[in-house]
């Protein structure tokens, strides 16, 4: 790394997210000494991935400058769905694929709203959000929907032992994801499309990127990353139920944009959303670790959430700013 590099580097919002995530770190295992024990770490990896899943899908919507807001009940209504289809005795890995393929079409339906009947992502996936959690309400009948497939429970509840550590399997999906991804918003023409078209759309018109069928792509894609972390979490847990992961969204929300990523699009990337999921998730363990009771923690969180959402506002007017200064140069 050039002396350069390693300025930016120090200069950077990574930079800081980790500083936080030392002292915090630090200041939680002052308070309960168990913080950083192999269980809880080994806990807090498997809480991680839910959030982290759901932010692939998230991450990509977001740069593109959409967003769905009914990821965390899609994956609900996914749960329900393979719990629902093991129960009939249908073959684990068909009922994975399948509930893929269904998280996809809920996708899929989402983009039809935005694309072709023209709503506004925001809008079109709050609507959906309650339609997906009635939905797993009526199917499930308000209760918790048990597997007796023994061989679907591994693929959520399984990890490799590393010494005192026992590393999740979720958790090394969320990595897997997060490189495939990362790479492809890197060094890929689609991703490169993605940023293009969450940064300036008419510039990606008139570059000849197709906006509604990148935004198609990305919608399916947010969709069957829902329905796998849904299955992931059924696994997990033996059961699904019809708020399961509800909600959980907006930890994926949070996390991307203290990471870098703009709501406003065409900044960030994986990276720095998962050193801010990072901070996010080990702050919420932190807070159960040192026995806060559970309504300071709702309201810690929500914090949480609109620290993210004024640091994107300043970040977008500070990238605003650069923007034209550059502009005013250039003339």
């Amino acid at each position: 790394m050039t002396a350069q590099k390693t300025s930016k580097f120090f200069r950077s919002k990574s930079f800081a997210l980790i500083a936080i995530i030392i002292v915090m770190i630090i200041a939680f295992t002052l308070g309960n000494k168990n913080y950083i024990s192999a269980g809880n770490i080994s806990g807090f990896m498997t809480n991680i991935s839910t959030a982290g899943l759901l932010a692939v899908g998230m991450v990509c919507l977001l740069i593109s400058g959409n967003v769905d807001l009914a990821a965390g009940t899609e994956a609900c209504m996914a749960g329900i769905f393979v719990a629902t289809i093991l129960g009939s005795g249908m073959p684990w890995p068909v009922a994975l694929i399948i509930t893929i393929l269904f998280g996809a079409a809920m996708g899929l339906f989402n983009a039809f709203l935005v694309n072709v009947l023209g709503f506004m992502g925001f809008i079109a996936t709050i609507g959906m959000s309650s339609v997906y959690k009635g939905l797993a309400l009526v199917v499930s009948n308000g209760i918790n929907v048990s597997i007796s497939n023994q061989g679907f429970y591994p693929l959520g509840a399984y990890s490799i032992q590393m010494g005192k550590f026992a590393l999740p399997l979720p958790f090394i999906y969320t990595v897997v994801l997060f490189v495939i991804y990362g790479l492809i918003l890197k060094y890929t023409k689609f991703g490169r499309s993605i940023y293009l078209i969450g940064g300036n759309r008419n510039a990606a018109r008139l570059a000849g990127v197709s906006i509604k069928k990148v935004s198609t792509i990305l919608y399916i894609n947010c969709g069957a990353i829902a329905a796998f972390c849904g299955a992931v979490s059924t696994a997990k847990m033996n059961s699904a139920g019809p708020q399961a992961i509800s909600g959980t969204e907006m930890d994926s929300i949070a996390g991307a944009v203290l990471g870098g990523v703009s709501f406003m699009g065409g900044s960030g990337g994986l990276g720095g959303a998962f050193i801010g999921l990072f901070l996010i998730s080990a702050f919420k363990n932190g807070l159960t670790a040192i026995s806060l009771p559970t309504y300071w923690q709702t309201v810690a969180q929500g914090g949480i959430l609109l620290i993210a959402l004024v640091v994107d506002y300043f970040g977008e007017r500070s990238r605003v700013s650069a923007l034209k200064a550059e502009a005013a140069q250039a003339a």
